[in-house]
């Protein structure tokens, strides 16, 4: 079964300006920026804290709807969508943490480091654990509109020159 993570986002002109972002499926999920491309690379981030906090209440997460028309779709980065996928995968298994420390004979701290969405863990190690789960990883790379690369190469760029400081 394949896992989609695409939400559909209404986006909406403030009244003092800008725009804001909700998530019909997510409605803890609320952002919003001074253009369209900022509110929507905005809402990235919005979607994975929201995500996070089902997660971390071990409830299950939000089925995104099919996209109306237009609809714009948001989803987690990478990172944080693999994360999702074992987490899922466990909840569906009825896997506890403990669990898969021991099929893949690996300490907890291992485990919450997987799960961890601010840490920044290895591609192997989710790989193993969706396979410990019956899973497998398959990427779909995609062209983004061109405007959208440039808000996110600058986004980039800004973290890594912060970093540097």
């Amino acid at each position: 079964m394949t896992m989609n993570l695409n939400y559909p986002v209404a986006l909406e002109a403030a009244d003092d300006g800008g725009f804001v972002v909700t998530f019909p499926d997510v409605p803890e999920a609320i952002t919003q920026g001074e253009d369209e491309d900022e509110a929507l690379l905005r809402a990235v981030d919005a979607l994975e804290t929201a995500l996070e906090m089902y997660a971390g209440a071990g409830e299950a997460l939000p089925v995104p709807s099919k996209a109306d028309g237009g609809q714009r779709l948001v989803h987690p980065t990478t990172q944080v969508a693999i994360k999702l996928a074992v987490y899922q995968a466990m909840q569906e298994e009825g896997v506890r943490k403990a669990e898969l420390a021991r099929r893949l004979g690996w300490h907890m701290p291992q485990v919450d480091r997987l799960l961890d969405f601010r840490h920044a863990g290895k591609l192997a190690a989710a790989e193993s654990a969706l396979s410990a789960l019956g899973r497998d990883i398959h990427v779909d790379v995609v062209k983004i509109p061109t405007a959208v690369t440039r808000q996110k190469r600058r986004s980039r760029s800004t973290q890594r020159d912060e970093a540097a400081v």
